[in-house]
């Protein structure tokens, strides 16, 4: 399973929706990156608000910001390559970075109780009813 971080400009919350003016795109990426987690990737998020002693940690992250400044935020490091600056990517290329299918695990199929058209009981020719 691949490591993801990010690393994000200073926020009150990674969700959004604490702000005056929500910005649709974060809690999205919220929900993409719980689904990231349950498809069992090591996901890490930092904030520069809250976190700005991991963002000295990162010899990458220190070097982009030095360069670019904050302009370079968000950072997204899969398996310790940048694959994505200054924007929040899709779920599509979060799965495509980790090699995760978008696709649902398949699910074992459900017993249910026979109907009609099945030639369960007064179904068919049957005759019980």
């Amino acid at each position: 399973m691949s490591n993801v971080q990010i690393y994000d400009r200073a926020m009150c919350c990674s969700t959004g929706v604490c702000g005056p003016q929500i910005d649709p795109v974060l809690p999205r990426f919220a929900a993409d990156l719980d689904w990231l987690k349950a498809q069992g990737h090591s996901v890490q998020r930092f904030n520069l608000a809250q976190d700005a002693a991991e963002f000295a940690k990162h010899d990458r992250v220190k070097k982009l910001l030095a360069d670019e400044g904050i302009e370079c935020l968000p950072l997204v490091i899969v398996d310790d390559n940048v694959v994505s600056r200054n924007e929040y990517p899709s779920r599509e290329n979060l799965a495509l970075w980790t090699g995760t299918s978008l696709k649902p695990k398949a699910s074992l199929p459900t017993a249910g109780l026979p109907t009609a058209d099945t030639g369960g009981c007064c179904g068919g020719s049957s005759g019980c009813c």
